[in-house]
């Protein structure tokens, strides 16, 4: 079992801050907040020389900023993190210190804010993005190494105004007027790197954005010989024809898979600890019921974003319940669209899932953004790369034990449910206008179709699946000897 390292001293005689909602790491460590150590993600990243782009997917709300502002942090030529990382695991790796720390150029960029209703206005904010990487290096124009061209196109990308084939070779340029500065090859760390295609899904302008994706990180990634290596963090693995082609040396590391299982998200010791130095101890149960349950590599993990979310209030209130804090940090407009499309078999489905069951299913590791809705199994492998539900293990052909992982995520299917039959049963008046229409058409396929949907729609998500097969059959049943009389069937 690994070490865990927190502050000397623990926090029983003087608490630390807990960091809501801060992302950044020096200002973790260098303010004093409570900071469970990561930092043997540093370790595990280097100990396999070679790959050059590696690729870890995460839910959100589970660390991988601060992992990334970490590393950054970490390898910087600019910086003197000695202090920051003090006490921390990987100080006591002093040969790998003194190798690596504050030892190369580095660039650290996130595309959480790439959003738009439009491809316009999404690759407007993806130029700003990179307009401000650009001035946060701007440095690099007293360089003598450069000549007027460079100059020009560096001050021309940094002032935001660019053409798409001058943003699509933006990182490339950059990271080779980094190595031209320091005379060292660059590390390059793209947090959220699905975002921008994630909204252009959303939106409607998703093949755009990914040639746009593709150009930047093609430019970038492959045979570019100004780069030590990269890092990528995301939601979703991204199939690697769609943006990552040709790429050579390229690792994915998913919730999947045993190496990096520890280092984004908490586990049961690294609660336990937080809430002992918290004297919260009396909460384990409850936050294990709310917040535990994901399963990553070979690791039961804790959402660090409820957690620390759940301490906070503890901390303001020690009557404080717990809450949905990491449903209610988005939309979950997938957990809609999948209830959206799912047919009577899928919906007894789910309502095995909430009364704590399992059920088998595969699950797709590499998906584009546009073959989500082709399948409703593809939507059952985005449900469990996002967090929506966890595995409990394979069966022996390979199928996975699909749960919900806590009481959080059981009472988000809930609401879902039931905001869809509300709406459901607001188009009630629509539905019996068209009922009325095919009755008279004589449409006896359609007739079957809207009253067979109708019945679903009408019982109580608290019904069994079982009640509301035998329901919808006899009403069916009911239905069909009804027609005989009135459309002479």
């Amino acid at each position: 079992m690994r070490d865990f390292y927190f502050p000397k001293g623990g926090l029983s005689m003087k608490p630390l801050n807990i960091p809501v909602g801060i992302s950044d790491f020096s200002e973790i460590r260098k303010n004093g907040y409570y900071y469970v150590d990561k930092s043997f993600l540093i370790r595990e990243l280097l100990k396999i020389p070679g790959t050059q782009v590696t690729l870890i997917t995460r839910p959100r709300r589970f660390g991988k900023t601060l992992g990334m502002s970490m590393l950054a942090s970490f390898f910087d030529i600019r910086k003197d993190s000695k202090e920051s990382f003090q006490d921390l695991e990987i100080s006591t790796c002093t040969d790998l210190c003194r190798t690596w720390q504050n030892q190369y150029p580095t660039i650290f960029i996130s595309f959480r804010r790439v959003d738009g209703l439009t491809f316009s206005e999404a690759s407007y904010m993806l130029a700003t993005v990179i307009s401000e990487l650009y001035q946060e290096h701007s440095y690099l124009l007293d360089s003598p190494s450069f000549n007027a061209y460079d100059k020009n196109t560096f001050s021309k990308i940094a002032s935001g105004i660019t053409n798409p084939l001058e943003l699509k070779d933006s990182l490339f340029f950059l990271t080779r007027m980094m190595q031209k500065r320091y005379g060292k090859p660059v590390i390059l760390l793209i947090d959220e790197y699905d975002v921008p295609l994630d909204k252009a899904f959303q939106n409607g302008f998703y093949r755009e954005m990914v040639s746009l994706i593709r150009g930047l990180f093609g430019m970038a990634l492959k045979t570019n010989d100004s780069l030590q290596f990269a890092v990528l963090t995301g939601c979703m693995r991204i199939s690697k024809e769609s943006i990552f082609t040709g790429l050579n040396n390229f690792e994915v590391l998913s919730i999947l898979n045993d190496q990096y299982d520890e280092s984004f998200g908490f586990t049961d010791a690294e609660v336990k600890k937080i809430l002992n130095d918290y004297n919260f101890k009396d909460h384990y149960l409850e936050v294990k019921e709310w917040y535990d349950g994901y399963h990553f590599g070979n690791t039961d993990i804790y959402c660090p974003w409820d957690v620390i979310q759940y301490c906070k209030s503890l901390y303001l209130d020690v009557s404080a319940k717990p809450q949905d804090f990491w449903s209610n940090s988005s939309g979950n407009a997938i957990v809609r669209r999948f209830i959206d499309k799912a047919d009577i078999s899928t919906r007894n489905e789910i309502e095995r899932l909430i009364a704590g069951e399992s059920i088998e299913k595969d699950v797709v590791s590499e998906l584009t953004y546009d073959e989500i809705d082709k399948s409703i199994e593809n939507l059952w492998s985005v449900l469990f790369t996002t967090g929506y539900l966890t595995h409990k293990g394979c069966t022996e052909s390979g199928k996975y034990h699909l749960v919900i992982p806590n009481r959080e995520i059981r009472n988000l299917f809930v609401k879902k449910i039931r905001e869809w039959f509300s709406d459901v049963s607001r188009k009630d008046g629509k539905t019996l206008e068209e009922f009325c229409s095919v009755f008279i058409k004589k449409d006896s396929k359609k007739i079957e179709q809207i009253f067979g949907d109708y019945l679903w729609n009408t019982i109580s998500i608290r019904d069994t699946a079982v009640a509301k097969e035998n329901f919808i059959k006899y009403g069916i049943a009911c239905y069909k000897k009804f027609s005989k009389v009135v459309i002479g069937e």
